[in-house]
């Protein structure tokens, strides 16, 4: 099995819809991954020992998604030295998901995390991918064919839109 690089966590299964986004993406852009539940209010000391030892491990980035108070991934952030990217996820708890933005949003200086919208785990999938691909060329050139298909796509719907025009 391939070591992965990039650990996508999630304070509770209720999360796995929006984080499955993460992990797709990540498959289409052949990233290794891992995909757990690392609670910060029901398994402290789980979500301590993850922060502090994933590195060690291999792991390179660090996404984390959580909803209504949405302590997971500044709490991560503030123990490990990699770089931890936050998805907002809107929760049955939550005040529209804006409790859970803000909280992963207003991180301390000295503590950051990068923040995508809300439910935006294919983003944070997507973020994590270019942070590996800055000094991993084989998935910097699976991001650039990424960016070309957008393009593509795109361009074809211009295409089309056009020709129901008659132009």
């Amino acid at each position: 099995m391939n070591q992965p690089k990039v650990s996508i966590i999630m304070g509770s299964d209720s999360d796995l819809p929006v984080m499955q986004q993460a992990a797709d993406i990540l498959d289409q852009l052949e990233v290794h991954y891992e995909l757990t539940i690392v609670s910060a209010h029901r398994t402290p000391e789980r979500m301590f020992d993850f922060a502090r030892m994933a590195h060690n491990r291999g792991i390179g980035v660090i996404i984390a998604g959580a909803g209504g108070a949405a302590h997971l991934p500044g709490m991560v952030a503030s123990l490990s030295p990699l770089p931890v990217i936050g998805v907002p996820v809107k929760s049955s708890n939550s005040i529209d998901g804006w409790d859970s933005v803000l909280s992963i949003l207003q991180m301390p200086g000295g503590v950051p995390v990068a923040t995508v919208a809300l439910n935006g785990a294919k983003n944070a999938g997507i973020l994590a991918a270019q942070i590996l691909g800055a000094s991993d060329p084989e998935i910097r050139n699976r991001i650039l064919k990424y960016k070309a298909a957008l393009e593509e796509s795109v361009l074809d719907k211009v295409r089309k839109l056009q020709d129901k025009q008659g132009r």
